[in-house]
């Protein structure tokens, strides 16, 4: 049962980077940054998070951790056909199981709370998966799980949060951790639910507060291109790069911005248009194409943020914490 000690859902703004073992590094890091950056100016999308207090709770109610564990038990990693056919059937068992009452009615409830909040009847949120192992300062789980885009409606979001909680059974993901020798349970899955920015209609991407190449300190690199992130990331385009001098940002006759590198935008991911198809891939004109994704007054005041940040986690940790923030402008909004 659900109890103080263990909520299975939490605001973005009750969390903080305390709370990584029940909520994971993404969840952690947003909370961290609604908490504290919203008085500096600098906007984060609002949500809430399914704990991993929630995930347990679901593998319990669905009685999985022994069929998961019996599935495992023979795996050979190595033998492909193997792997793929085991991390297909728990992936199966995962997304065929059922919500608890309780757990389902606290989700629908954030969910409807969310879509009141954004004065839509059923919000579009991003979906996204969380790991969190404690144990396992050694782990890196990045990418090994699922996000999912324009999600909308309490049933595609409930699909949704299944597909994530299934997703830390993809093959890679079992590889990872049979090859390490780590316990499969001592992994767990918190899933964030961010209301989306409509960066289908303008542009995202990632912003860096030092030069990646070089190690450089005073300058901020920014790739963007048009519509979701999900190209830039995947490595598909080539995108808009721009570099900033840090030390002129505050002196607003000067201009900081040291180069603009156009990139390779022929395609964008945009929201789907159907129930089975959440976003999909467009091409992109030529005339806008040849068009930087950002003016120059959007390029200083998202260099003017990623600043803003690394200062914030610098004063934290009484040391130099360079950043890396995923950034979007809203097409419709202009923010």
């Amino acid at each position: 049962m659900a109890n103080q000690k263990k909520p299975f859902v939490l605001d973005l703004h009750e969390v903080n980077l305390n709370m990584i073992d029940i909520v994971g590094g993404k969840n952690a890091s947003l909370g961290e940054m609604i908490g504290n950056m919203a008085e500096r100016g600098i906007r984060v999308p609002g949500g809430f998070i399914v704990t991993v207090h929630a995930f347990d709770e679901y593998i319990e109610h669905n009685q999985l951790k022994e069929k998961i564990n019996k599935t495992l038990e023979s795996l050979d990693p190595t033998d492909i056909i193997q792997l793929r056919r085991t991390g297909s059937n728990i992936r199966r068992m995962v997304a065929d199981g059922k919500f608890s009452d309780e757990l389902e009615t606290e989700i629908t409830r954030k969910y409807l709370e969310l879509s009141k909040k954004y004065e839509n009847e059923a919000t579009d949120v991003a979906v996204r998966s969380s790991a969190t192992a404690e144990d396992l300062p050694d782990a890196s789980f990045a990418g090994q799980q699922e996000t999912f885009l324009n999600v909308r409606g309490v049933q595609s979001l409930m699909n949704s949060i299944k597909a994530c909680f299934a997703s830390l059974y993809t093959d890679r993901a079992i590889s990872y951790r049979q090859e390490r020798g780590y316990d499969h349970h001592a992994v767990q899955l918190s899933v964030g639910v961010q209301k989306m920015v409509r960066s289908d209609l303008g542009a995202s991407g990632v912003a860096f507060s030092l030069d990646t190449e070089s190690g450089y300190k005073d300058a901020v690199l920014i790739n963007g291109a048009y519509g979701l992130g999900e190209l830039i990331v995947q490595g598909e385009i080539s995108p808009d790069e721009f570099i900033v001098y840090k030390p002129h940002l505050a002196d607003k006759n000067l201009n900081p911005i040291i180069e603009k590198k156009m990139g390779q935008k022929h395609h964008k991911l945009v929201y789907g248009t159907t129930l089975t198809e959440l976003v999909k891939r467009v091409p992109v004109g030529e005339k806008i194409a040849g068009r930087f994704c950002l003016d120059e007054e959007q390029i200083l005041q998202l260099s003017r943020w990623v600043v803003e940040i690394e200062n914030y986690y610098t004063e934290k940790r009484n040391k130099w914490t360079p950043m890396d923030v995923e950034w979007a402008l809203d097409g419709l909004s202009g923010e």
